[in-house]
């Protein structure tokens, strides 16, 4: 080891230097968590659904994914369809329905996130035809036939619970809003 090597002062100075100061990069001090589930979000437990497609709508809770909640309507009740809802975008009632009846295959698979995956797209046409079909509206998305099955075989034994309770059927049917005045937080679901 020579002397230049220990006595950093005795090393060259840098021919070149940036015109501007580089800001540093503030060391983070977060870490992630894993997601932790409301205790009103249970399974079976309905939920009101405040923002999405469905905002307004009441569901029951199906189980949980990875950072997200599984919801139905049921479908035939309101709409609802099997999704994914954040947790964040949920208010969880004191009311739950009886989900033990559910089929344990079809839940599991429902509450996997492949589930939810979206299909890849193929490799972009080129040429002509592709030029044309610029300016049309895509064709919708169709569910597919297996995720009609699901929501049948999951609904049919959420509906014999949800016969069995009294209004059960018509305050899942009911959508939820607020009108002058009224204070969320205040209230008691």
């Amino acid at each position: 080891m020579s002397s230049t090597e220990a006595n950093p002062a005795v090393q060259k100075a840098a021919r070149w230097y940036p015109a501007d100061d580089t800001p540093l990069r503030k060391k983070a001090r977060k870490s992630q968590h894993p997601t932790k589930i409301r205790a009103s979000l249970k399974p079976g437990a309905v939920v009101i659904v405040l923002a999405g497609r469905f905002r307004g709508k009441r569901a029951v809770v199906l189980g949980h994914s990875k950072d997200a909640v599984i919801v139905t309507g049921p479908f035939k009740i309101n709409g609802v369809p099997i999704r994914r809802v954040n947790a964040r975008y949920v208010i969880g009632t004191s009311t739950t329905v009886d989900i033990s009846k559910l089929d344990k295959s079809v839940l599991e698979k429902v509450t996997k996130p492949e589930y939810f995956a979206r299909e890849k797209k193929s490799k972009k046409e080129k040429g002509e035809d592709a030029f044309m079909k610029q300016g049309e509206k895509p064709e919708k998305k169709q569910p597919t036939s297996e995720r009609a099955s699901d929501q049948k075989a999951i609904d049919k034994p959420l509906l014999s619970a949800i016969k069995n309770e009294e209004f059960l059927a018509s305050y899942l049917r009911s959508s939820f809003s607020l009108r002058h005045g009224q204070r969320p937080h205040e209230m008691v679901f």
